[in-house]
């Protein structure tokens, strides 16, 4: 069967369904829902014949492990990964959140962009596969995997217990985008300590809050040592998102004609691969030593914030000439009829993905590319029905690819 024929086998009907079926599964990170959905999964990909586990992961959590085993003789093993979580439906929504509602143009619902979408369209690939008899030399692996909202614990689970192939494709929303590179994320706490004084004696105080407004555009600003090209350059940003300044650390807020001796500032920062926390904390203690300098007598610390039992999202890269991306991009352009966009965009170079994990700790070669991304974790988040349709026939081509056909 030529690859034209097995993308007109191609039900969408059953796409759109499977993915308003896992939609309307509630399931938040860290609840029962996203339990159940797991199981659902592993129900749905054992019918398809394929081997299916449930795969424990920590607090009572698990991950849904299927493989399409495949015949051998030289065919590559390619894996798929997303995460079943989603983060919760807020205000303002018009449409359920949990009703898989399909019109003409979208599918709307929390977490089908971010990212059921891209785990919907990955089964339907491989559903199309076996339903049309098609037998590959190479395994195809699929990982429905939770607690990526707490740092990718699903994935690392997944790893630490055995789960791996040659190459990947993670299925995070890109709008379809081949995304190369993504920033590793650091989330800490600085606290400024300085020197009160009545407003009428204000040229003796130290004044933490004056200090707090300099250091805010420096960091916004930073670009971090240890940069190893223009790509790279891109995914480093800093941001602080909270300051809080006042009398003390418990931040009195009663007294305002004294000046403020105590700021605390929370925020983030991204780095490239080849930049490291370590390398990014020294840069941050740098800026404050030179910010101390400028208000002697301020003391500042800084406070990584580190969370037991929960991994650091890091950075991830592949090579744009890598046979991982090329498939994909080859796949694309069958598809669309056009080049795919490939390399280091905005937004998702500055999210973290379950990529890094098996980058960092497997060595292995992937891709970021899924369906969804513009309408992503807002009211009435929805995906473009036909990027997601799309997506499963790119995906489809991919393992073709990848794994080949069995003669």
């Amino acid at each position: 069967m030529t690859p034209d024929e097995l993308l007109d086998r191609v039900d969408d009907s059953f796409c759109l369904d499977f993915l308003s079926q896992m939609v309307r599964h509630k399931s938040y990170s860290e609840s029962e829902g996203e339990l159940e959905l797991a199981r659902w999964m592993d129900v749905r990909m054992r019918e398809l014949g394929l081997d299916s586990e449930l795969q424990d992961v920590p607090g009572g959590r698990a991950n849904a492990i299927g493989r399409l085993k495949g015949a051998g003789g030289g065919g590559k093993s390619l894996l798929f990964n997303g995460h079943l979580d989603t983060n919760p439906a807020t205000e303002g929504w018009t449409v359920d959140p949990w009703g898989g509602v399909v019109d003409g143009e979208f599918i709307y619902g929390i977490g089908v962009s971010n990212m059921k979408a891209g785990d919907a369209a990955y089964f339907c690939a491989v559903k199309t596969l076996v339903d049309a008899g098609v037998k590959l030399k190479g395994d195809v692996v699929l990982t429905y995997v939770v607690g990526e909202l707490q740092g990718g614990i699903g994935t690392v689970a997944a790893i630490e217990q055995g789960v791996k192939a040659d190459c990947f494709i993670n299925s995070e929303p890109t709008d379809l985008q081949a995304l190369t590179m993504h920033a590793g994320s650091l989330i800490w706490t600085i606290e400024l300590t300085g020197k009160t004084r009545h407003l009428s004696k204000r040229g003796e105080a130290v004044d933490a809050l004056a200090a707090a407004s300099e250091l805010v555009p420096l960091i916004n600003n930073a670009t971090f040592s240890g940069v190893q090209s223009e790509a790279h350059r891109k995914v480093n940003l800093g941001h602080v998102g909270v300051v809080q300044a006042a009398l003390g650390c418990e931040l009195y807020e009663w007294r305002p004609p004294q000046v403020a001796d105590f700021a605390r500032l929370r925020g983030s920062c991204r780095y490239a691969p080849g930049q490291t926390e370590e390398s990014v904390l020294a840069d941050m203690r740098e800026m404050l030593d030179a910010l101390e300098a400028r208000h002697p007598g301020l003391k500042a610390q800084l406070i990584p914030e580190k969370q037991v039992g929960r991994p650091t999202m890091a950075p991830f890269e592949v090579d744009p000439e890598a046979p991982i991306v090329k498939a994909v991009n080859a796949a694309y352009e069958k598809v669309r009829g056009e080049p795919q966009p490939t390399g280091v965009f905005a937004p998702p170079a500055y999210f973290g993905t379950d990529a890094a994990h098996f980058y960092q700790r497997l060595g292995m070669e992937g891709i970021v590319c899924g369906p969804g991304g513009k309408y992503n974790t807002m009211p009435d988040e929805r995906v473009e029905i036909r990027e997601y349709l799309d997506m499963v026939r790119i995906y489809l081509l991919a393992i073709l690819s990848v794994c080949e056909v069995a003669v």
